[in-house]
């Protein structure tokens, strides 16, 4: 710097220039991106009403006979704030067309005045893995109100939702890159990486307005062209936003469906090759090579200081050592290392010796542990070493909603 040291005048307006230029060129969207929440009858009714946002998405419905009893009156504090509102319906896996019926119906008050969308997730959702199912609702919705509605699906299963529903529907992505405690973020990780709309990046957020962890948004875009996805009408082919970035290209996992399949997630025969599709031989073939790994051994064989045992479908270790009476899980060793990644077919074996248990190391009859200051339940059922299934009591009754100082029971 020192040679240009008597040239500041010029330097300073060459860097104006390029400043502007930047400025100029920019994509108008990413300076005017909006903040918000999400919101379900997990929270306080009042959650809206105090809460610090730019816009919030309320649960209006889920399957054909679930409504958030606080949903209006969340939705009610969002309006009467001047805040852009939309409204969602959770995906039950009942009939696509009964189920837009059934969220239409409800949410007819706020129809071109709220973001529609539709909650795409695999948690109490039997068609999971159905793109088909994801096309029926939106077009339903469609064909009632006139309106496409987003559709809200986590990062890694987009493959689901079909092109043509893609090339009409906002994208709401959700991908978070930890779930350590937050606010709100410019630029989340991976930031429009997928030319969504909208993007969820923690359910772990804390913000002013709020005594209480909730998932946090940004919408790639201002209140006009939110209000755009409300009301497409006169606004020709307005229903997608601006994408800077090109999706990239989807991948599909098919160790990761293999396994989702052993877990019985696609259920058996005609639901499984629908729900598989293209995929259904390539998965199968992985699933029956699993499967028939180590089916010669005997269900269960004991030697002098060690028990072998076949898994079976929908075992845990905490189940095999609930059967076989054989604690604790730490002397258990699994072909994956993992106490929590077993298959059936697979043998796994205990070596604390042959006996079963005893009174000084059978586990108890109910056994508890405390929710920490950023615990999930899967962090703590693989703390455990048991399925995240088996941990009850948080009172929230979601499983996605644990709070610190909390007591569940396994």
């Amino acid at each position: 710097m020192g040679k240009y040291k008597n040239k500041s005048k010029p330097i300073t307006a060459l860097i104006a220039a390029i400043v502007a230029m930047l400025l100029a060129t920019a994509p108008a969207i990413a300076m005017a991106d909006m903040v918000g929440i999400d919101v379900s009858g997990w929270q306080a009714a009042n959650v809206t009403c105090t809460a610090s946002y730019d816009f919030a998405v309320v649960k209006v419905s889920q399957g054909i006979g679930f409504e958030n009893s606080s949903w209006r009156t969340q939705a009610k504090c969002v309006t009467d704030r001047g805040k852009s509102l939309g409204l969602y319906h959770y995906a039950g896996g009942n009939n696509a067309t009964s189920e837009a019926d059934y969220f239409v119906a409800k949410a007819r008050d706020y129809i071109g005045k709220a973001v529609l969308v539709l909650d795409w997730e695999s948690y109490q959702n039997a068609q999971w893995g159905n793109s088909n199912w994801v096309r029926q609702f939106v077009q339903r919705v469609h064909t009632l109100t006139g309106v496409w509605p987003m559709v809200y699906v986590q990062a890694s299963a987009l493959n689901q939702i079909p092109s043509d529903v893609r090339a009409n529907c906002g994208l709401w992505v959700a991908q978070y890159a930890s779930n350590a405690p937050t606010g709100y973020q410019s630029r989340p990780w991976n930031y429009s990486l997928y030319g969504e709309a909208m993007r969820q990046y923690t359910s772990n957020g804390w913000i002013s307005g709020y005594n209480g962890p909730l998932d946090l948004n940004y919408f790639r875009g201002d209140a006009s062209q939110w209000q755009a996805y409300a009301n497409p009408a006169g606004k020709a082919q307005t229903t997608t936003p601006p994408q800077v970035e090109k999706p990239p290209t989807q991948t599909v996992d098919l160790q990761a469906l293999a396994t989702a399949t052993i877990r019985g997630d696609y259920g058996n025969g005609q639901q499984r090759r629908d729900a598989l599709g293209a995929n259904y031989d390539k998965v199968m073939a992985i699933v029956n090579q699993r499967l028939n790994a180590g089916t010669t051994t005997t269900q269960q064989a004991t030697t002098s200081n060690t028990t072998r045992v076949t898994v079976r479908s929908g075992d845990t270790m905490s189940a095999i050592a609930t059967r076989t009476g054989l604690w604790p899980l730490s002397k258990w060793s699994v072909p994956s290392g993992n106490l929590n990644l077993i298959y059936p077919g697979q043998v796994v074996a205990y070596n604390g010796g042959g006996s079963t248990a005893t009174a000084g190391n059978a586990p108890p009859a109910t056994r508890t542990v405390t929710v920490r200051s950023g615990d999930t339940l899967s962090g703590i059922a693989a703390r455990l070493g048991i399925s995240y299934t088996q941990l009850t009591g948080y009172r929230s009754g979601n499983p996605n909603v644990i709070y610190p100082g909390e007591v569940l029971h396994y």
